[in-house]
């Protein structure tokens, strides 16, 4: 295995053992950012953690935490210490700690863990794509009426239920896994942050799938991100193209 990826599994695993055990918890405390979205204890506490193990075994590699910030470097460690903590917080199981390494701009390697669901996917470059151990792929659905795909904006589902097979919001990380290991054939996010989608890039890709914004392109941070399994996705774009950015 990828000495990067054994390195983000094993820091998935400090994750899981510090997050599983605060959630449900009676004393869970739960603030309000600046930006009106929840912070948990538990978001706090698992990222300070990887940001000790990483300085500790990696040092002089940066760090990208959604709760203490970037400190940069040309190989950087991108860290969403809960995905998801509305669900965190409210005793819904949807949550995932997301790890990524990026060495020269490319994401070279993801986790994505989520020990609630009692699952974890990764991927590596040229590796493939996983969950709990199990290589997973995109499906072959070869065209947008016969796809299942998840929005997580209201506009986008309205906009592409009549158009697909099956329509749901299933949201966050959840969806996009969905895609890499094939029970979803797309998913469109909503404009999100670095840390939100970094370590689902590999695992789409090597999945064999394809995640870009709304324009085709790379993924960049507050646009929307939409993963699929290659073959409906410049339809499903297309699509999206004709209703405009959702707001």
């Amino acid at each position: 295995m990828d000495a990067d990826l054994a390195f983000a599994l094993a820091l998935a695993d400090l994750a899981d053992s510090l997050s599983l055990p605060r959630f449900r918890a009676l004393d869970l405390h739960v603030e309000t950012k600046p930006d009106l979205s929840p912070v948990t204890d538990a978001d706090r506490a698992v990222e300070r953690a990887l940001r000790e193990r990483i300085a500790t075994e990696r040092p002089g590699e940066g760090i990208f935490g959604e709760e203490e910030g970037d400190s940069g470097g040309v190989v950087r460690w991108i860290l969403d210490p809960i995905d998801g903590t509305r669900n965190f917080s409210r005793g819904i199981p949807v949550w995932a700690t997301l790890i990524a390494l990026e060495r020269d701009g490319t994401l070279v390697c993801g986790v994505v863990s989520a020990p609630a669901l009692g699952r974890r996917w990764w991927g590596a470059r040229g590796e493939g794509a996983f969950c709990d151990g199990e290589r997973v792929h995109v499906s072959a659905v070869a065209t947008l009426a016969e796809a299942s795909v998840s929005c997580t904006y209201g506009r986008d589902l309205v906009a592409v239920e009549p158009a697909v097979w099956h329509a749901r919001g299933l949201g966050d990380f959840w969806q996009h896994t969905l895609v890499a290991e094939g029970a979803v054939d797309a998913a469109v996010d909503a404009g999100i942050a670095l840390w939100d989608y970094a370590a689902l890039v590999p695992i789409v890709e090597e999945a064999g799938g394809r995640i870009t914004g709304l324009d085709g392109l790379a993924p960049r941070p507050a646009e929307q991100v939409v993963a699929s399994n290659g073959a409906v996705h410049d339809e499903l774009l297309a699509l999206l193209g004709r209703t405009g950015p959702a707001k």
